[in-house]
């Protein structure tokens, strides 16, 4: 008969605390500083002389159309070879940074493209410059269009730092795997992984479905 053990799993829990603490600040740190790097890439994708959008256009079809664990083990055990050394952690970071920032561009984009021509004419009336008409515009209104596929996107790249475990950054599939490791329990150590990865996932889609509209973009007018 098989028996489970949860509590030996979960006797375990300063290992799980950590590998969630890590979880948590590796997509905290991604999800700024790749929302960042979506921003300025849409804009250069939308607005940005010829040879930038060439540039841009190379990353994201370069990023998008990889496996993240192969950009991953690139920056960790490629990167290396041209000497350039990277901590587990910072590695992570950039390889989440810099898939999102792809993402992100593409998603952003669609919405810069969305916003009505007149928005503008009429930015560029009150003398507005470029950047002024871009940030205060022209961006609010594009991120509110996108924001829950954003939001969604930046989720799929919490998720995907279980990857992460692989080159020994201490994140939440990292402590599972170490504690079924010890103890031999792997289906209760994966399982309670799953709700807690489950668990981050719907709490990090509220705090960003609050974060937007209260510091990016306001709230919706209700307009149609």
């Amino acid at each position: 008969m098989i028996s489970f053990d949860f509590p030996a799993v979960l006797a375990q829990w300063p290992l799980l605390a950590k590998g969630v603490a890590w979880t948590v600040g590796l997509t905290a740190v991604s999800a700024v500083i790749g929302i960042g790097v979506g921003v300025a890439c849409a804009w250069a994708r939308s607005q940005g002389p010829v040879w930038l959008k060439w540039v841009v256009g190379v990353y994201v079809e370069l990023i998008r159309n990889t496996p993240f664990i192969v950009q991953l083990f690139f920056i960790f055990f490629g990167l290396p070879a041209a000497g350039v050394k990277l901590s587990p952690e910072l590695a992570s970071i950039i390889a989440m940074v810099v898939n999102l920032g792809a993402y992100a561009t593409e998603i952003i984009r669609a919405g810069i493209d969305a916003t009505p021509r007149g928005q503008v004419e009429a930015a560029l009336s009150l003398a507005l410059t470029r950047a002024q008409i871009f940030i205060r515009v022209v961006l609010p209104p594009a991120l509110r269009k996108v924001w829950p596929a954003l939001v969604s996107q930046i989720i799929i790249v919490m998720l995907g730092s279980a990857v992460c475990g692989q080159i020994s950054t201490e994140e939440l599939s990292y402590a599972a795997n170490l504690i079924q490791s010890r103890n031999f329990r792997a289906f209760e150590a994966f399982i309670i992984a799953t709700a807690i990865y489950l668990a981050l996932s719907m709490a990090l889609r509220r705090l960003m479905n609050w974060l937007g509209p209260k510091f990016l973009f306001g709230p919706s007018t209700g307009s149609g």
